[in-house]
């Protein structure tokens, strides 16, 4: 599927998601249906292989990650609740986020969305951004992800040579001695800490 809907004149935003995710797929797929094939949202997923910051105001893979934003069709970007309001605003369902105009009420809710957007990897059994990042790298690299496959054939061994050298000591956030990830503080896996 490309990474736009529509050309650039007839959307009126680009609203960057993330592919991967479970629960962004289940609200994407909510306005996708309201948005009733008129394609007034871009929908645009950043975790395709494809995605190219340059075409979208130049925001890469990592800050897209950290927090949903959007594209007017004049080019402003636009971050957090505010896009929320105004991607449904758009679908014609602006009731729903019209009291975040209130300039306290936005400010508590960008506040609970933050918290939301800081954990929502965690929410989804999905690895911490850092590890994300490495393997989206690797990939874009051409570099194997040493990930069992059903289809391998079965001289293939479904586990990585160098983990036996190297092994993981923190399963929370695969950790190794020497693959460079940082803890945030939350992997209790060894007594590093």
């Amino acid at each position: 599927m490309p990474l736009t809907s529509l050309p650039k004149s007839h959307w009126r935003i680009k609203l960057l998601y993330d592919g991967e995710c479970p629960l962004c797929l289940r609200e994407v797929n909510f306005l996708k249906k309201k948005d009733r094939n008129q394609g007034l949202i871009a929908f645009i997923d950043i975790s395709d292989e494809n995605y190219q910051p340059v075409a979208h105001k130049n925001i890469d893979y990592e800050t897209a990650m950290g927090r949903i934003h959007a594209i007017l069709a004049d080019g402003t970007v636009i971050t957090d609740i505010e896009v929320f309001r105004q991607v449904y605003e758009i679908l014609g369902i602006g009731w729903m986020y019209a009291a975040t105009r209130n300039p306290l009420i936005e400010k508590i809710a960008n506040i609970i969305y933050r918290i939301w957007a800081n954990l929502r990897l965690r929410l989804a059994g999905r690895p911490e951004l850092e590890i994300l990042i490495v393997e989206r790298q690797k990939k874009l690299n051409g570099q194997p992800d040493n990930k069992c496959r059903l289809n391998s054939q079965p001289s293939d061994r479904c586990f990585d040579t160098q983990q036996e050298n190297n092994p993981i000591l923190c399963p929370h956030c695969q950790r190794t001695a020497s693959n460079g990830i940082k803890c945030k503080g939350i992997c209790v896996a060894d007594s590093d800490y």
